[in-house]
């Protein structure tokens, strides 16, 4: 008989479940603290801007391994609907997706395993809509020696959202939202900020298309100036606001995946932060106070390179560590176009049916929060880091997740109208 993908699939996660204790024998046991002094005995685990990192000042608290199950809805659409996925003859986009993974086993020979996790990881969002509220992140340069960071902007937003069109596991309508006049796998929007006072009501919103040929879509909105910026995919990889963060980052890679050439690099494992025991998250010590102090732990990840195809785009290539069990992006480096290590994205991730644990909002299924996010300029010595929510609003949950109408993530809220209203 042959095994159908969604039979590999699950004979794949068993065989992960069962390796699990033979992989923390060889791995740093939990209660390690890998910090300076010692990091060179754990050089393995690490890329190389972590290491930067630690040379730094961050202290990396090791935890114990703990498994990552998707959301039942997202297991059964697998099960439904991969078995027709292919994967088309330029390597760029899907044919017959509708929801769930699409390859959820690839052969170690297959020769297009780099895209197919890509698209692997884009389907491992698992929300079809989002709402992160609240949230705050300081920017600046990183201290040295004992030094904090010197903090030269705070930043606080008060809305991110998402709204899936296609894809959709949870809330109706689903599998795909009709009308879908504006034929998007997804809309984006991030605004108003309120601080700091020379941004305040600024912006922007974005579409990405169904259409794989097609760019992505993005509006600033600038209050100050009164005026609305048009910016390229190109730009999607510029620094926003005078952070160290670009659109293209978010996630450890939010850009479109037809526009990037893939290549897998190997495999290993690496320690990675995706069950934070904090939240609000707490920060490390200075000088490592730009990066958070909570538990890491032994993750098996694919090494995947993309390089842009998009001629003016700031980075030479982007080195993602992808967790094999989640398909969670750990962290990215970043390269610029002289090929030298220039920056990093860092996830740290919460998996839970709360976000924090005196949250009125509670998931049917557990998944994925983000207490934190750093990204790291190496080259500058900056860095920009995020909590989500912000601890200056006690007791706000932050993520409203596959909430729709009931929180106000509907279509409207994407209209560059409705960016500019809430900036005025």
């Amino acid at each position: 008989m042959k095994a159908t993908p969604a039979t590999l699939f699950a004979l794949a996660l068993l065989a992960s479940a069962m390796a699990a204790p033979a992989v923390a024998e060889q791995n740093p046991p939990a209660g390690t603290v890998i910090e300076r002094s010692n990091v060179e005995k754990y050089k393995d685990f690490f890329g190389p801007a972590m290491l930067w990192s630690i040379e730094r000042g961050v202290k990396v608290q090791v935890g114990p391994y703990a498994k990552i199950e998707h959301p039942k809805p997202v297991r059964d659409a697998t099960e439904q609907y991969a078995a027709q996925v292919k994967l088309a003859a330029d390597g760029l986009h899907l044919e017959n997706y509708v929801a769930g993974f699409p390859f959820p086993a690839v052969a170690a020979d297959d020769p297009n395993k780099a895209v197919k996790h890509m698209f692997n990881y884009e389907a491992a969002i698992e929300t079809d809509d989002l709402d992160l509220r609240n949230f705050d992140c300081d920017t600046g340069a990183v201290g040295t020696g004992g030094s904090p960071v010197k903090v030269e902007r705070h930043f606080l937003i008060d809305h991110f959202r998402r709204l899936y069109f296609t894809g959709r596991l949870e809330v109706d309508p689903k599998p795909k939202m009709d009308p879908n006049r504006d034929a998007v796998r997804f809309k984006e929007s991030l605004y108003p900020l309120i601080e700091p006072f020379d941004l305040k009501g600024t912006g922007f919103t974005f579409n990405r298309y169904l259409d794989h040929t097609r760019q992505d879509d993005s509006w600033l909105y600038l209050p100050q100036l009164r005026r609305v910026r048009r910016l390229s995919s190109a730009q999607r990889s510029d620094a926003l606001f005078g952070q160290d963060t670009d659109q293209d980052s978010y996630g450890g890679y939010a850009g479109n995946i037809a526009w990037m050439e893939w290549k897998y690099l190997g495999e290993k494992t690496v320690l990675g932060a995706f069950h934070a025991q904090h939240v609000p998250v707490v920060w490390g010590e200075a000088s490592g106070d730009f990066m958070h102090a909570d538990a890491w732990e032994p993750r098996e990840v694919h090494i995947v390179e993309g390089i842009s195809k998009l001629p003016q785009y700031a980075y030479s290539k982007r080195v993602m560590y992808l967790d094999k069990e989640s398909n969670f992006i750990a962290y990215s480096d970043i390269y610029d176009r002289a090929g030298e290590l220039w920056k990093m994205w860092l996830n740290q991730f919460k998996i839970s049916k709360k976000p924090r644990e005196d949250a009125t909002y509670e998931s049917a299924y557990e998944r994925r929060f983000y207490p934190s996010i750093t990204m790291i300029d190496m080259q500058l010595e900056h860095a920009t880091y995020c909590s989500l929510p912000s601890s200056r609003f006690p007791g706000e949950q932050g993520w409203y997740i596959n909430v729709g109408d009931k929180e106000g993530t509907v279509e409207g809220v994407f209209e560059l109208s409705a960016i500019i209203s809430a900036g005025r």
